[in-house]
């Protein structure tokens, strides 16, 4: 009995073995799709500014952000997101792009009640606490999706990653600022938020689904 119990360990081995041997990368393939190569970042971004009308000084810093920052900062290899606040808040200004094979996918987010016209584009962003303005820089989303205590709001919490937004996330005790991802039915007739990222109900499943662990942009021209 010991005896068969060795052959069968030996043969596993070898197999193993064989596998690594013929295929250098057999311990990659595995978390192959968590590594995004420089190269394959060049390409997707050549494909997103000549098929979308996305913000091109937005598109190129989220790309610069994300290829310096996509390890450290433990990002997402499957998506990043831009809204583009230089556009209006009937167009669909945020932008859902597949890092993968370049496909973009667009929908409606509010802006703050101070940083523009209901309906209309931003013209003052902050990150400053209780200003009920759009926060500006780049965020990263979080995974766990959470309901507002008050409104019922379906959200996942947002985490900013400059030094101008870092109080994003933070606790409110401790002088944060509760700017989060969420849904409200107002996003629908271009109305606005108290600055955080507001988005159709109707679209939160493939929302919340593309951007966990994502990079998220807010550009606003600063």
């Amino acid at each position: 009995m010991k005896f068969k119990i060795m052959v069968l360990i030996t043969l596993l081995f070898t197999s193993l073995s064989l596998a690594s041997a013929n295929y250098p990368n057999f311990h990659k393939i595995k978390h192959q799709k968590h590594h995004v190569a420089s190269k394959h970042l060049k390409q997707i971004y050549n494909r997103v500014l000549q098929n979308s009308n996305v913000n091109q000084k937005a598109l190129k810093r989220a790309f610069t952000y994300y290829e310096r920052n996509r390890y450290k900062k433990g990002l997402s290899s499957e998506y990043l997101a831009i809204a583009d606040y230089t556009k209006r808040a009937m167009d669909k200004r945020l932008y859902i792009i597949n890092l993968q094979t370049g496909k973009v996918n667009r929908h409606l987010v509010a802006h703050g009640k101070q940083s523009g016209p209901k309906g209309g584009r931003v013209v003052r962003s902050s990150n400053m606490v209780n200003s009920h303005m759009t926060p500006y820089g780049f965020f990263k989303v979080g995974i766990k999706e959470k309901v507002t205590s008050k409104k019922r709001y379906r959200y996942l919490s947002v985490q900013g990653l400059d030094w101008s937004n870092k109080r994003v996330g933070q606790s409110t005790r401790q002088g944060g600022r509760d700017i989060v991802l969420h849904t409200a039915n107002y996003v629908n007739r271009g109305g606005r938020s108290y600055g955080c990222f507001a988005i159709k109900p109707q679209d939160k499943r493939a929302v919340f689904k593309q951007l966990k662990t994502a990079l998220l942009y807010s550009y606003t021209e600063r």
